[in-house]
């Protein structure tokens, strides 16, 4: 391999973009992607939402058509585990045995769900959504019955509540901080949001900790909390984080722990290695400069602009806000910016009418929106966080102004 071919480690929404944005910017090296999974790159938020529901077929969750990797010369490496890294000789070696050469290298491996660390966290009853295959088991073993926990109240612990509540399922959730959505929104949402599940029939319970999974005879039976009772349980689903897939590049003497560190341009501290995506640490200007892992597609994607454009000797895109979403009934909740450390909220509209958002406020600049069944203050609120304006919060909360109408406005 030339020492300007590119080889990407992970098939998801990062790696898979890297190899379409090299093509866009006319690299003519050789492209290969490495993934762990044998499927061609697919969407992962579907997953735990249309896919799940049996609402959206595997191939329409599909990134490209097999033709377009073909048509685009990316060669696919799939099914294949790295362990090694050899920065020195730039070679990766692979748990199966092979190896691959590289000439720069993109690592976009995201990450592996956290497990329970409890006894019988092991029981084949007890799930993860994080790939096709986690949603295929547990699709396949719905049928064990209608009692259900979740461990978990993030995004994807709700959203597979919501789905197996509308599929008849009695779904107890477990969230063991004080509320739902305690690392990705304010307490107004998530109060907002424990009030939904509750009236779709969900049993909430927050600071729940779970002692055990019980069972019989190798299957499951129940969850003991820590306060000594017991719930009923087919299945389980397990939301609890992720951890980042960096432990070949860590050895290979990368820079990092919760993650791998990366620079503006994406590089790490290994020569032509990059690091993309749900795995990389970097310094965010939307979170005060600290160095932080975003787990999200469209910093995954922006990423991969970055990196490819750096890697073509181009300048890269300027900083993008943050964004999320989730899917949950028929709430749309659509969030940008990073409201860690917001000091101060603001209502625009009011949640009885379930649509309606919360701006957040750190030193009086707008850092954040969560936004209900509200796109467009979601879209036009994207441009308040970008330049950090400071607003009255008078005005912001005034629904018929556009928040539009202040993005004309100067920061102050």
């Amino acid at each position: 391999m030339n020492a300007s071919d590119v080889v990407i480690v992970g098939a998801g929404h990062g790696g898979s973009q890297a190899a379409i944005v090299l093509r866009q910017l006319n690299f003519d090296g050789a492209i290969t992607i490495v993934g762990d999974e044998p499927h061609l790159p697919y969407e992962r938020p579907p997953l735990s939402k249309d896919y799940l529901a049996g609402d959206k077929t595997f191939e329409r969750c599909l990134i490209r058509p097999a033709a377009f990797w073909t048509e685009q010369r990316i060669t696919m490496r799939l099914g294949h585990r790295v362990a090694a890294v050899r920065p020195e000789t730039r070679r990766l070696e692979f748990q199966d045995g092979g190896e691959l050469n590289y000439g720069v290298l993109i690592w976009a491996a995201g990450g592996k769900p956290r497990m329970l660390a409890c006894p019988g966290a092991d029981f084949p009853e007890v799930h993860t959504v994080r790939d096709r295959a986690d949603v295929d088991a547990l699709v396949g073993q719905l049928g064990r019955g209608d009692r259900v926990v979740v461990v978990g109240g993030g995004f994807i612990g709700l959203e597979a509540a919501a789905v197996l509540t509308k599929l008849g399922k009695r779904v107890v959730v477990l969230e063991a901080l004080d509320r739902l959505l305690p690392r990705v929104a304010g307490e107004g949402i998530s109060r907002f949001y424990e009030a939904e599940h509750r009236a779709q029939g969900v049993d909430v319970r927050t600071d729940a900790a779970v002692e055990c999974l019980e069972g019989r005879d190798g299957h499951l039976t129940g969850v003991r909390l820590k306060d000594g009772q017991v719930l009923p349980a087919d299945l389980v689903i397990v939301g609890i984080g992720i951890n980042p897939s960096v432990a070949p590049i860590l050895a290979a003497g990368a820079v990092g722990d919760i993650g791998v560190e990366v620079d503006e341009a994406c590089r790490t501290s290994l020569p032509n290695v990059y690091a993309i995506g749900d795995c990389a640490v970097q310094a965010n200007p939307f979170a005060e400069g600290r160095r932080v892992r975003i787990e999200s597609v469209q910093n995954a994607t922006n990423q991969a602009g970055v990196a490819t454009r750096h890697l073509m000797g181009l300048d890269g895109p300027s900083p993008a806000a943050p964004w999320f979403w989730s899917d949950q009934y028929d709430l749309k909740l659509q969030t940008v910016g990073l409201a860690a450390g917001y000091d101060a909220t603001v209502l625009r509209g009011d949640p009885a009418t379930r649509s309606f958002s919360v701006v957040y406020l750190r030193d009086g600049r707008v850092v954040a929106l969560d936004c209900v069944n509200a796109t467009r203050d979601y879209v036009q609120g994207r441009r308040l966080v970008e330049l950090g304006l400071r607003i009255d919060p008078a005005l912001l909360s005034d629904v018929e102004q556009p928040l539009k109408e202040f993005a004309s406005g100067q920061a102050g």
